[in-house]
């Protein structure tokens, strides 16, 4: 069984929905990333989902789109974020790690030795957020052969048909987007997150989890009712963004910020 399909396990055997919290890598420093990623690990992240760095982060909100830029003007590249996935996948061998990524950076350097360092670097799987199923047939099988998972988004406004196209070639799990538009933290989420998890369980068994715009205790609850997973990045990032002028105190305030939001994830 992958990492993956341990932690959504682990969770249900605890009769709660995973937590999956994303951070850009790098951002705003290598050591600075590096230690609050720790901080999440150690603070119980179920998954920890990284952000590769990109000049034109199409689907993210302006938290992401800064929390990018800090990383990209600090050097991070990806030859330095695979370094962070081997130093944290060495610290915590059991915890998933996956990419929150956009297609050109996997294509550029070769989609067969991306996959191929990206998984002898511990990665677990990949989300590549701009690469539709209809064109990502070298994805798939360059995953397949290093045993990443392909994680694929379904919106509110994807058709049935199309949820189940998606669900016939993803693995690890299914990413629910809340809302239509970008990343980013939200005063609601909508209404509608019961129904539509409910219907793309009837195209998958993969775990299906929920992210964009879960910024609070009551929004990790209002998901974690309904979903396998609840996913969780800009109010994480912020708690990065709150903090450049004091880096130190980044780590802290990130455990603390997870030990609230995992409030939320009351047992059912």
């Amino acid at each position: 069984m992958s990492r993956i399909a341990n932690a959504f396990a682990k969770a249900r055997a605890e009769k709660r929905a995973a937590f999956v919290a994303y951070l850009c890598a790098g951002d705003p420093d290598t050591a600075t990333s590096h230690a609050a990623c720790r901080a999440l690990l150690q603070g119980g992240v179920d998954i920890l989902e990284l952000g590769l760095p990109f000049t034109d982060p199409l689907a993210d909100g302006l938290t992401n789109q800064l929390a990018a830029q800090r990383a990209l003007e600090a050097g991070a590249n990806t030859e330095s974020v695979l370094t962070l996935v081997r130093e944290l996948r060495t610290e915590f061998p059991a915890t998933p790690i996956v990419f929150y990524a956009y297609y050109n950076m996997i294509f550029v350097p070769g989609v067969d030795k991306f996959c191929q360092r990206a998984a002898a670097a511990g990665l677990d799987g990949l989300l590549a957020l701009d690469c539709p199923p209809e064109e990502a047939g070298e994805l798939l099988a360059a995953s397949r052969k290093n045993n990443l998972d392909n994680i694929f988004i379904v919106a509110p406004t994807t058709p049935p048909e199309r949820i189940a196209k998606i669900a016939a070639v993803a693995s690890g799990f299914i990413y629910y987007v809340s809302l239509e538009g970008v990343t980013g933290e939200r005063t609601e989420l909508p209404a509608s997150i019961p129904a539509a998890v409910n219907e793309i369980r009837q195209y998958t068994k993969l775990p299906v989890v929920v992210g964009f715009g879960i910024s609070k205790v009551a929004h990790v609850k209002q998901v974690a009712a309904v979903a396998d997973g609840v996913v969780v990045g800009s109010a994480l990032v912020n708690t990065i963004a709150a903090h450049l002028n004091d880096r130190a105190k980044i780590p802290t305030a990130m455990a603390a910020k997870l030990a609230e939001l995992q409030g939320g994830l009351a047992h059912r």
